[in-house]
């Protein structure tokens, strides 16, 4: 895997606080001689670039962390469903795909509609759009002017 090439521009991302410290602890924990060493260099990249909020100010149709979304194969069309979660976190009952794999790193911080390309380490050209979030763990609850934190975690 390697970072999308120079000739496309990525899309904004938008990384909740919370979820930022526990995705840097995933990273440091995947250096090499990690066989996800590659993936976690691009998810740190993927990090640094990223608009941090706090967790009330997470706009409802971005991919975080457990989040459950709708998403395109841009090179394939094929369309599936799956949930974000960090290593170890995989459930054969679920649709789960880790952060530390390049469709989890590559979903993480999208919005809906947004896409993001990158070339495989083989040479290839690898695509996907986030279509639509279907369950995000960080609500946000508007009372006039100001914000309240309503984060709750919840089954999609």
């Amino acid at each position: 895997m390697s970072v999308p090439d120079s000739f496309e521009e990525r899309p904004p991302l938008i990384i909740p606080m919370t979820d930022l410290r526990s995705l840097r602890a995933v990273v440091v924990a995947a250096r090499p001689p990690h066989p996800r060493a590659e993936v976690a260099a691009w998810l740190a990249e993927e990090l640094d670039r990223a608009t941090v909020v706090p967790p009330e100010a997470v706009p409802a149709k971005v991919v975080t962390m457990h989040a459950r979304v709708a998403y395109r194969d841009d090179v394939t069309d094929h369309v599936g469903c799956m949930t974000l979660v960090y290593p170890g976190e995989e459930d054969a009952e679920v649709p789960a795909v880790s952060v530390l794999s390049p469709v989890g790193a590559a979903l993480l911080g999208l919005s809906e509609g947004q896409s993001i390309r990158w070339r495989t380490a083989s040479g290839g050209l690898r695509g996907l759009t986030a279509v639509r979030v279907l369950f995000q763990p960080y609500e946000v609850a508007v009372t006039g002017d100001r914000f309240h934190e309503a984060i709750r975690f919840r089954s999609p």
